[in-house]
């Protein structure tokens, strides 16, 4: 393997700054003195019986013509027709009062307006009405849908792309279209993610204008952390994407309210983290680089870190990295990181007693800066987007930096396996056969096929630290999930049906789609090898399942844990802008594992961790620590 020495990285490295949502604060709207330069109104759907009070009475057919001879008595007077009224159109949303009056401030009627448009309320609808004044300029109504937390998370994004990046923004949200907290959550993870513009693109924002005396009751919630704070001394965030939004509540003061906003902005900020991270030229996102923003990214959050550098990889016998790596003068890395948090409610600590062990997590994410497929070469086509083929070792490094934020109870860990799989005399080569950190023997068929070969090394390392009680890895695996899925649902395989069962539920409640697919007993021998453990793919010329053997594979190295493997091949990159997805990297996960993670029920206050986590007990030798981030005592390493 090439030596790492000292790598050389672009100058531009030393000045990344990960993004940040848009500023965002709670106000009651009586309070208000001035308007920005764009107002939304939220604007319910119509009554589901609105239709009936304005349908139109069916007049009584006609008397058929009579077949008699003409009568020369003088015709009967004909009474005058009744005015009947056109038929009814669909039901048109009543406007909230509060947004009535408000719009007829701004001489605008709503309800006029949303019956010329035959508006419907639905989620993600939206008019806009040019005002022709100096502030507001615009006025925007937008449809909410039923206010579940997937029609606000919907209408949040629609607002936002609508919006636009360069005015702030004032939303509307009193009466009627209020939203629940959970809604009200989601409603600002769709316009934050909606926000996301691909780092060094983003316009500057002015700071916040004060707040006048009549605005006092406004609560400022951009909860990044403050310069100096101890624990926050990574890398300094960009400016939040050109806005500072309002929202104009009833009652700005709830808690329920307060902690929905800082939730869905952490969840924003973890997200464009992750985008960040994927969206970097591999030029300048080496193995190297990628491990030292993990490091930094750790500090600010509090979480403990180790970096395993190309020679103490060799030396542990971390086969698959060092194989897939051996191409490039850009060595691999492993990095594990730490978060210790809060006992649960049924732990040590908790409020039942000593009735049950601290939850105990690992997540484990495939970390290629760039993919060329090594000797078996991809087509050029099939390169382009390969930078973003880490996707899941930033999935996990976001997901650890936001566990604080959402309170979540019990120690997680965090496995990225980072490697860049290039073409020299060094390369990997299909035939060969390679020893993994389990002890396990792969023969290469195929050298495109890497993912699996870093993740077989990570799953085996996650294991040394104790037996978790879940083990989830996340990797950009297989172009096939692709043509099984498309590109908005990712793959989901388990061991377990609890663990399976319990990531669905999440990725609902986050709004990420999943589709759990079968691990057939039938399609193991396709992986059988005359020289070695295993294959590292399938073949067998009738087994056509490339998602599915590839997941057979790695569940070799699960240890028998419940272990569950969410292939993202289709979900971690987008052509386009769509809802709360974004062109590029999508940072796909994030959001599926906080909410798995912190469980159905967030709790309502965040957690302040400590850096009492250490690792467990490793035979890697010598392993350098990291200055200034907690590392594990000599004696456990």
């Amino acid at each position: 393997m090439a030596s790492s020495g000292s790598e050389a990285s672009d100058p531009s490295a030393s000045d990344w700054r990960p993004g940040r949502p848009p500023r965002i604060a709670l106000a009651a709207l009586e309070d208000a003195t001035g308007w920005p330069a764009v107002v939304a109104l939220v604007i319910p759907p119509a009554p589901a019986d609105a239709g009936e009070a304005g349908a139109s009475p069916i007049p009584p057919p006609a008397a058929p013509p009579s077949s008699d001879p003409p009568s020369s008595d003088p015709p009967p007077a004909v009474p005058p027709l009744a005015a009947v009224p056109p038929p009814a159109g669909p039901p048109v949303p009543v406007p909230p009062a509060a947004a009535t009056r408000l719009a007829a401030g701004f001489g605008v009627d709503v309800a006029a307006v949303l019956r010329n448009e035959n508006a419907t309320g639905a989620a993600g609808e939206v008019i806009t009405i040019p005002l022709g004044l100096a502030a507001p300029r615009r006025l925007l109504l937008v449809g909410r849908g039923d206010g579940e937390p997937g029609d606000a998370r919907s209408a949040g994004a629609a607002l936002s792309r609508r919006a636009g990046t360069g005015d702030d923004l004032t939303v509307v949200l009193d009466g009627a279209a209020e939203l629940a907290p959970a809604s009200l959550r989601a409603f600002v993870e769709g316009f934050s993610l909606a926000a996301y513009r691909i780092g060094g693109r983003t316009p500057p924002v002015a700071p916040a204008v004060d707040q006048t005396p009549a605005d006092a009751a406004a609560t400022a919630l951009d909860i990044a952390p403050e310069a100096g704070a101890a624990g926050t001394d990574g890398p300094e965030p960009r400016e939040p994407g050109g806005r500072t939004v309002t929202l104009r509540l009833a009652d700005p003061a709830d808690p329920a309210a307060t902690r929905a906003v800082e939730l869905g902005l952490a969840l924003a900020r973890a997200v464009f983290l992750a985008r960040d991270l994927i969206n970097m030229p591999s030029l300048v996102k080496t193995p190297e680089w990628l491990a030292e923003r993990a490091v930094e990214v750790a500090r600010a959050a509090g979480l403990s870190a180790r970096v395993v550098e190309p020679d103490e990889l060799a030396a542990g016998g971390f086969g698959g990295l060092v194989a897939v790596g051996s191409g490039s003068p850009r060595g691999p890395r492993l990095v594990e990181l730490g978060y210790a948090g809060p006992d649960g409610p049924d732990g040590p600590d908790g409020p039942d007693g000593p009735s049950g062990p601290r939850p105990h997590r690992v997540l484990v994410g495939k970390g290629v800066t760039f993919d060329s497929g090594g000797l078996s070469l991809k087509p050029p086509l099939g390169m382009t987007e390969m930078k973003t083929d880490m996707s899941g070792a930033a999935a996990v490094l976001a997901t650890l930096s936001a566990c604080a934020a959402f309170g979540v109870a019990g120690d997680v860990r965090g496995v990225l396996c980072l490697a860049e799989n290039m073409i020299d005399g060094a390369a990997m080569r299909p035939g060969d056969v390679i020893t993994t950190r389990s002890g396990r023997t792969v023969e290469v068929l195929n050298t495109d096929a890497e993912g699996r070969l870093v993740l077989a090394d990570g799953l085996a390392y996650a294991l040394e630290g104790g037996r978790p009680d879940a083990m989830v890895d996340i990797a950009t695996l297989t172009g096939a999930i692709a043509v099984a899925l498309g590109r908005r649902t990712a793959g989901l395989f388990s061991s377990d049906d609890a663990l399976a069962a319990a990531l669905g539920e999440a990725a609902s409640r986050a709004g990420e789609r999943v589709w759990r697919l079968p691990l057939v007993e039938d399609y193991r021998p396709a992986l059988a090898s005359s020289v070695a453990d295993l294959t590292n793919v399938g073949k067998a010329p009738e087994t056509s399942a490339g998602s599915i053997t590839a997941a057979l594979f790695l569940r070799e190295f699960s240890g028998g844990v419940p272990w569950a493997h969410l292939d993202i091949a289709n979900t971690a990159r987008s052509d386009a802008d769509d809802g709360e997805i974004s062109k590029g990297g999508t940072g796909w996960g994030v959001r599926t594992l906080l909410a798995w993670l912190a469980g159905p029920d967030t709790p309502d206050t965040s957690y302040s961790p400590g850096t009492s986590y250490t690792p467990g007990a490793r035979d890697i030798r010598d392993a350098p620590d990291v200055p200034g981030v907690p590392s594990a005592p000599a004696a456990s390493r």
